[in-house]
């Protein structure tokens, strides 16, 4: 039985893997996450990434009305194959193998990417960023959290969004 960090952990990962197939780090991220499931062994590879190919076709060819039943399902499985994985490791190996994931999520998520559903939009930006998309249907806007920066009333004399007390 793993323990609760192990199990979050392998949430993390199952998560992690689904929301990086079909983006552009899903090449390099896939072949690292194969290259962890593989332990050196080049066949537990190999199966690794034949598996890894399977979920991105899956969810790349799920209908509109599928995908997110889809990508649920691909979250639980990469969930429970990471998680026998660990059971499968001796403490010290289990450990080790654990630091791996991590730096290898820890890795993934500082790359930045926005992930969005099919027919989503989702940016990830800094400073200065520009975005651009097509949106067929309904769009929603909303004055950015406290602590974001965006144009105000004191840098734009346009806005017209009312001061907060």
């Amino acid at each position: 039985m793993l323990s609760e960090a192990m199990t979050a952990l392998a949430a993390a990962g199952g998560t992690a893997l689904v929301q990086a197939a079909g983006t552009d780090a899903w090449t390099e991220f896939r072949q690292q996450v194969a290259r962890w499931f593989g332990r050196g062994n080049p066949q537990r590879e190999n199966a690794a990434v034949g598996r890894l190919d399977q979920t991105a076709v899956l969810l790349e060819t799920a209908g509109p009305t599928e995908v997110e039943r889809v990508r649920l399902g691909q979250v639980a499985a990469w969930q429970a194959r990471i998680e026998d994985l660990l059971e499968s490791l001796d403490g010290t190996e289990q450990g080790q193998a654990a630091e791996e994931l991590r730096a290898l999520l820890a890795q993934h998520a500082s790359q930045g990417a926005g992930s969005a559903g099919q027919g989503g939009l989702a940016v990830g930006g800094d400073y200065g960023s520009v975005a651009a998309g097509v949106v067929h249907g309904n769009v929603s806007l909303g004055r950015p959290a406290d602590g974001h920066t965006s144009p105000g009333p004191e840098n734009d004399p346009d806005d017209d969004w009312p001061r907060e007390s």
